[in-house]
């Protein structure tokens, strides 16, 4: 009888990855000759209501033959699987292992039949398992095949983004539906001086394609080896009724993920506010009937742009902070941003008004209900140990600062750690809570209260970059234990200083914000003088003046 070992560790990795529930998610990915320094970039916004997804971590180690794996079915709570173990595993802390390998996700749903509830695995499982068995992001791809192949994939449409220190690959992936193990699979690298966004639609379409299989890995490698797919990913379409035509003309997104007008301006739209950023405006605002529905002139985004300049780490964490501020979507530029200009909405995204009239709010990359949030850094002229950090925090990008999270360290910090962060229990142990804390201050005083938030989020972010290259050098000179140690007590000192930066800035902005004044403040302290009232913002007060005409109008303003 085959033995079923289980580090207690790896075994809450991996069932707390299983229950993880991150539905409507934004991944952006920066090839390394795009990055100002060489660094290959991707980026995780984990989105859905009512969830903490705490930061992981499993040690390296070796196995004995016959060890098993339980993975937890989160569409079957009480069921477990069990996985062969593999002889020898690498460490993981959240989504990036110690080789560099950093792997992200964004669903989309795709075709519902295509789900298969008889397989073991889900897309946060998998990942957590080809981070553990994989040296480079190929390699992490065919061990996703592999696993699929042998155990069943029972998600629903998977894009990920795949990256190592030198390479950055997207993935997308289906299942094949009740009773058929593996998946359809596409997978192509993004050209390194390239930069590319994920937002929970499919985006590939066609692909180059290959002249017969690579019989060691089963599936096709194209003769670059920049594009890699499943054997049948083209043939399980035409069985299946999704594609009829050439074989060179298919397109995987129309075949197994096709877009409604509501995912383009829900999904693509993050996209293309994200290229905006690093394109000419012009350009991509041509784009804007497409996003509005009409496709007679554009019917997709560019899978990737080349930037207009490179791009820094410090402006990717900026752009998971984006709320289509500047352009035609702006969410702080009218009446439904309320008097404080706020690019935040109660509403879920579709509702009716009181007519019937259906009715949306804008979906933007950093919105309220993201249980954490990171940016994944590889440099690859560095040991890994230093060269791989995760910025990582809990909660919405916008509200929150980056913290720096070695791939090299041996331990979580206490406040990223899951018994410290209860979705049904505040504690200032917890970064999840800390940060809401602050957030669910400034959400409806926005306009008011976000700079000082601004203040002390970039203070912060500052002080870490600021010491980011006394840290690598020292780093360097230890030996690998030492620098273990090093990293884990400096990566939790980093943590330390935000839960305690933020803990000052929840006191002082109820100081400062009493009773929806402000009081005058400077570097973060309340000083002598007299309150000022922040004034409304002027789209919300001229829409108040056009619903009620004169009633606040002042008698001697009012025309006669």
């Amino acid at each position: 009888m085959m033995k079923r070992i289980l580090t207690a560790a790896f075994a809450a990795a991996l069932l707390l990855a299983s229950s993880s529930h991150s539905d409507a998610c934004t991944n952006l990915i920066v090839g390394k000759k795009a990055s100002v320094d060489g660094s290959v970039i991707c980026t995780y916004n984990c989105d859905s209501f009512g969830f903490i997804s705490p930061l992981s971590y499993s040690p390296a180690g070796a196995h004995e033959p016959g060890e098993m794996i339980a993975i937890r079915d989160r569409h079957a709570p009480d069921g477990v699987h069990y996985i062969a173990q593999v002889p020898y595993t690498y460490a993981v802390t959240g989504l990036m292992n110690e080789k560099q390998v950093s792997i992200v996700e964004t669903t989309w749903s795709g075709r519902p039949e295509l789900r298969n509830p008889e397989g073991y695995l889900e897309y946060f499982s998998m990942m957590q398992l080809a981070l553990q068995r994989s040296a480079t992001a190929r390699e992490a791809i065919a061990v996703m095949h592999n696993l699929v192949q042998e155990y069943g994939y029972n998600a629903t449409g998977e894009s990920f983004a795949v990256c190592d220190k030198d390479e950055a690959w997207i993935m997308e992936l289906i299942g094949k539906g009740p009773g058929r193990k593996g998946a359809v699979w596409v997978a192509l690298r993004v050209p390194d001086d390239c930069i590319t966004a994920y937002a929970n639609t499919s985006r590939i379409r066609q692909f180059p394609q290959a002249k017969k299989v690579d019989k060691k890995l089963g599936f096709y490698v194209t003769a670059d080896g920049n594009c890699m797919y499943s054997a049948d990913v083209i043939s399980f379409a035409k069985e299946m009724g999704y594609y009829e035509g050439p074989d060179a003309d298919f397109s995987f997104r129309e075949a197994y993920g096709n877009l409604t007008v509501n995912s383009i301006r829900s999904c693509d739209a993050r996209v293309w506010s994200f290229f905006r950023h690093h394109y000419n405006t012009e350009e991509m605002d041509a784009y804007l009937p497409y996003l509005n529905g009409d496709s007679s002139v554009h019917d997709s985004l560019p899978l990737w742009i080349k930037p207009d300049k490179l791009v820094s780490y410090r402006d990717i964490q900026n752009d998971m902070r984006d709320h289509y501020e500047g352009t035609a979507l702006d969410m702080t530029a009218d009446m439904s941003a309320g008097p404080w200009a706020s690019p935040y909405r109660n509403q879920i995204v579709s509702f009716k008004s009181a007519d019937g009239t259906d009715m949306f709010r804008e979906r933007p990359i950093g919105c309220q209900q993201s249980a954490m949030t990171m940016v994944c850094r590889m440099r690859s002229w560095l040991p890994d140990a230093v060269g791989g950090i995760t910025y990582f925090n809990m909660d919405d990008a916008t509200m929150v600062a980056y913290v720096p999270v070695y791939c090299g360290i041996n331990r979580i910090p206490g406040p990223f750690r899951q018994e410290n962060n209860r979705i049904t229990e505040f504690s200032f142990e917890s970064a999840f809570w800390m940060n809401n804390w602050v957030a669910n201050m400034v959400y409806p005083r926005w306009s008011a209260m976000y700079p000082d938030l601004l203040e002390a989020q970039k203070g912060l972010e500052d002080y870490y970059e600021a010491q980011q290259d006394a840290v690598d050098a020292k780093a360097q000179e230890l030996t690998a234990g030492e620098r273990a140690q090093y990293l884990t007590a400096t990566t939790i000192a980093y943590t330390d200083q935000m839960m305690k930066r933020w803990d000052k800035l929840a006191k002082f902005l109820i100081v400062k914000h009493n009773d929806q004044v402000m009081r005058p403040s400077k570097d973060g302290e309340i000083v002598p003088g007299r309150h000022t009232s922040p004034a409304y913002a002027p789209a919300f007060i001229e829409a108040i003046k056009d619903q009620t005409g004169n009633r606040y109008v002042r008698p001697y303003a009012i025309k006669k």
